[in-house]
């Protein structure tokens, strides 16, 4: 009897602690729920500013007056047709694509196989190297772009999409190599010792077994060379002085700001359509993204 008395007096405190759970959790909730939708305001103000930039003739534009930054009062599509139809504009484009596409290839071709060796053959002095690979990335390219340019330069490689492919991995490969040591690190180390009794090389377990296992770590590493070669700007600014060498990032700054004359409408688009491509990257790609780096961060 009297410890069903003891048990009826808990009862009032553990509803207590039950309901101070919940209201705990519903206020985490709203917290969390404020600063998403802050930030989300905070990140998409510049893109919906330029997409209402874009659709804008240039007219509405130069009426300060009677016209407002976050709407349209006669949408157009004149800014991006214009480009697109501009012959030079396509040059910029395809020089982006033709930079991308070989600094990609080299970048990853490079990344796994250094990234096999440190994380997967043991050797004196592996560990250190890795982090040396790594501290290297995080040298701003605002730094690097002087000895480079001396560099390039020696190398009859200025003003050409050659000296672009030469020196963008410099910001590709430390970081790319980095996520892959992290990942190859993390397969069991059984499989490389089944694939040695049964008579395989390094490079046939590279091929056949560590590339297929780690494929959402090479996808995740991919994406990021993409993202960063084809947003460079300090690089192709400081190399890049003809139009018909430009990339995308710089050509439409370039051709579009004449002295003081800004042609808003198109430098929106322009920058708008340069954006796309790595959007609809991470937008189909990014599940493999995220799993690529966060196995990459684990070991074992």
């Amino acid at each position: 009897m009297s410890a069903s008395a003891a048990a009826n007096r808990d009862l009032p405190s553990i509803y207590h602690k039950a309901g101070s759970l919940r209201a705990e959790r519903r206020w985490a909730l709203w917290s969390a729920y404020i600063s998403l939708i802050f930030a989300a305001i905070i990140m998409l103000a510049p893109p919906v500013y330029m997409l209402m930039t874009s659709l804008k003739t240039s007219a509405e534009i130069a009426d300060q007056l009677n016209s407002t930054p976050w709407w349209v009062y006669s949408p157009t599509l004149e800014n991006y047709a214009a480009l697109i139809g501009n012959e030079m504009f396509r040059g910029f484009f395809w020089n982006s694509v033709k930079v991308t596409v070989l600094v990609v290839a080299v970048t990853m071709v490079i990344s796994v196989l250094a990234a096999f060796a440190l994380g997967r053959m043991r050797f004196w002095g592996s560990q250190a190297l890795a982090t040396g690979v790594f501290l290297t990335y995080l040298i701003p390219d605002t730094l690097l772009f002087i000895p480079l340019y001396q560099i390039v330069g020696s190398l009859g490689l200025l003003n050409s999409a050659w000296g672009l492919v030469l020196v963008y991995p410099t910001l590709t490969v430390p970081f790319c190599t980095w996520i892959m040591i992290g990942y190859f690190a993390s397969i069991p180390k059984e499989l490389d010792e089944a694939a040695l009794i049964d008579g395989a090389n390094w490079m046939q377990m590279l091929w056949k077994i560590f590339i297929p296992v780690a494929l959402p770590g090479i996808i995740a590493a991919t994406i990021f060379a993409f993202t960063v070669s084809w947003a460079a700007f300090v690089y192709p600014t400081a190399f890049i002085t003809t139009p018909e060498e430009m990339p995308m990032t710089i050509g439409v700054v370039s051709q579009l700001i004449r002295g003081d004359t800004f042609a808003w409408g198109q430098l929106m688009a322009g920058a708008l359509l340069a954006a796309l491509p790595p959007v609809i990257v991470y937008a189909f790609l990014m599940d493999y993204y995220i799993a690529g780096l966060t196995a990459g961060a684990t070991k074992g």
